[in-house]
């Protein structure tokens, strides 16, 4: 099983109405294309709930900077524009916070469990199978 992280890159380029119908778009061709993506886990500790709104946020729009605004004495890292800020961190601009929130905070463990026991292990029995394919298919002709 192959999972893949999905994300939409320069959010600040949709509006909000244009990024929630291209997240469904984006959602309907995953679906339709039958791609394995991310499934949050529940534990004991984690609320079903709270796995869900995850889910709900898929595929995570984000706006990235590396330039840190100066905004009435408040230090933050966004882009300017002629309309306005679009600020990284702020949830009404983008789900940089969700995306953060995943990878750092609340999901590393399993992310890195499927990484090594699911998606490397698929990979080496993937090269290990066409090596001895390739080496069962070389002894059968030199046997002949």
């Amino acid at each position: 099983v192959s999972t893949q992280s999905t994300g939409i890159g320069k959010a600040d380029t949709l509006t909000p109405e244009e990024c929630v119908e291209f997240k469904a778009n984006v959602m309907r061709e995953i679906e339709n294309n039958d791609i394995k993506i991310y499934q949050f886990p529940v534990d004991e500790f984690d609320e079903e709930e709270e796995a869900q709104d995850l889910q709900a946020q898929l595929p995570f729009a984000v706006v990235g900077s590396n330039t840190m605004l100066d905004i009435n004495g408040k230090k933050l890292r966004g882009r300017m524009y002629p309309w306005g800020i679009a600020e990284v961190e702020n949830p009404d601009h983008c789900d940089f916070i969700f995306l953060r929130n995943l990878l750092i905070r609340t999901h590393m463990q399993d992310l890195k469990d499927v990484t090594n026991n699911v998606l490397y292990e698929n990979f080496r029995c993937n090269k290990l199978a066409a090596v001895t394919s390739v080496n069962l298919a070389s002894k059968l002709a030199s046997s002949n």
